[in-house]
């Protein structure tokens, strides 16, 4: 597991990325069980994810930010990245960042594609 920490901030929200290996639903849900074990992330605003798996294709969780899964797996599908999930991690500040707040998904998600070693199927 890769991760990423204190590099986003925004109004007060702060974001981490994370990311590595997967091949099933079941390596999915192993790798958010993983993450969460971690309190800071177990109590976090929002972890939202994205994968495209190598036989099932696309799968996303918003964890109550919605759109924000979507905006990850597009992410990957414009990257051409399969086998690996992204994580974008928000403990919210206090203040609401509307439509930025996909932006700062987006800048995450960059981060990570720029910083990290893909591994699986990756591009």
């Amino acid at each position: 597991m890769q991760q990423f920490i204190g590099f986003l901030t925004d109004r007060g929200s702060k974001y981490a990325v994370s990311g590595g290996p997967v091949g099933s639903r079941a390596d999915v849900k192993a790798f958010l069980k993983t993450l969460t074990r971690d309190k800071r992330y177990a109590k976090a605003t929002h972890n939202t994810w994205a994968a495209i798996l190598p036989d099932e294709g696309g799968v996303k969780g918003d964890d109550g930010e919605a759109g924000a899964g979507m905006v990850i797996l597009r992410m990957l599908e414009r990257e051409g990245v399969t086998g690996h999930i992204i994580v974008v991690t928000r403990w919210f500040g206090g203040t609401k960042l509307g439509g930025d707040r996909f932006r700062r998904v987006q800048d995450a998600v960059e981060h990570y594609l720029e910083h990290a070693t893909l591994t699986g199927d990756a591009c």
